[in-house]
């Protein structure tokens, strides 16, 4: 596993506010999980973002033997204690090197580029909803070159080679999916 923070302004009541996503992405099949977006991050925010991520009903990191994450402040001794209790090993990447965690870095590149940057967003739940629904398209609509072009969670009825061409747009038409209808 790795994990990494973006950061989005968004427009609200009180002006142009920063707010901070975590996000954890599986390396192997790329699908990524959302832990959480607030406009104030701290330890307290990440414990409670520990104790989802291990917990032992559908927590994200049960099983995982390693999460590769840079050295942002945030990711606490508490944070890494709870990581450790569940078996997991924190490797904290050099400072100033990107390319360790590269899967990582260009999911923030995509959802960036493809979505946040060409929305203007008002409020948290706007945000909330533009992330989920490019993380929707990130695992059912967009192909990945790193997975052979494939899709990472492919619906059934969508992998037909002929039938009339379908459009799934999310967002007003500014994620588009094309598919042929079976």
């Amino acid at each position: 596993m790795a994990a990494d923070f973006f950061t989005v302004e968004v427009w609200t009541g009180r002006g142009l506010q920063r707010f901070l996503v975590l996000f954890f992405m599986e390396l192997s099949t790329r699908k990524v999980e959302i832990a959480g977006i607030a406009a104030k991050a701290n330890g307290l925010w990440m414990s409670q973002i520990g104790s989802n991520l291990t917990d032992a009903v559908d927590g994200i990191l049960q099983g995982k033997r390693y999460l590769i994450h840079d050295r942002d402040p945030l990711f606490t001794s508490q944070f890494l204690n709870m990581l450790g209790d569940v078996g997991v090993e924190s490797v904290k990447l050099p400072p100033r090197s990107p390319n360790l965690n590269a899967h990582a870095e260009r999911f923030v590149r995509s959802i960036k580029e493809s979505c946040l940057e060409r929305l203007i967003l008002f409020g948290e739940g706007s945000l909330r909803r533009a992330v989920h629904e490019f993380v929707e398209h990130y695992h059912h609509e967009r192909n990945h070159q790193g997975l052979a072009n494939r899709l990472i969670s492919p619906e059934a009825g969508h992998l037909a080679k002929a039938g009339k061409l379908q459009r799934r747009q999310r967002l007003g038409g500014m994620l588009n999916y094309y598919y042929r209808a079976a």
